[in-house]
């Protein structure tokens, strides 16, 4: 399959529209959905777009780095009918290369548990040295 995948920046509605497409769309809480989703996509230090010859988006993934050490993979999706095609690895190489490389940058992220497999297939473990702090409220639901 043939894809590009760019740095750029969708607004709040191209991503929303695009989470409807993908297993991604139910890692956020309900409250302030829509303006949180704007500042997101705003905000995040590295914003990638995997689209595919006819320019659909098939792919997206933010990070947020510190461009030294550190990178968070806050997002990384692929729209279902594009999932096994390589897609979701190649945004999460050139997101660390793009932070850095992985000679320089350790990169974290929180997988959803179906995600996993993915995430140890492409190398990366699970960490025992990560704390949290949470106190937002947090209604699940799914973008449809």
């Amino acid at each position: 399959m043939e894809f590009v995948i760019n740095e750029e920046r969708l607004t709040a509605d191209e991503y929303i529209d695009f989470l409807k497409h993908t297993d991604l769309g139910s890692q956020y809480p309900k409250e302030n959905f829509e303006e949180r989703i704007a500042t997101l996509v705003k905000k995040a230090s590295i914003s990638l777009v995997a689209r595919d010859k006819e320019q659909h988006i098939i792919g997206v993934c933010f990070g947020i780095t510190d461009f030294a050490y550190w990178l968070f993979m806050t997002d990384l999706g692929v729209v279902r009918e594009h999932t096994g095609k390589g897609i979701g690895k190649a945004l999460v190489k050139k997101l660390h290369e793009l932070a850095g490389g992985e000679d320089n940058i350790i990169m974290y992220t929180c997988a959803n548990e179906n995600a996993i497999p993915f995430y140890e297939k492409i190398g990366m473990g699970k960490a025992d040295d990560v704390m949290v702090l949470n106190k937002i409220n947090w209604t699940y639901f799914t973008v449809e």
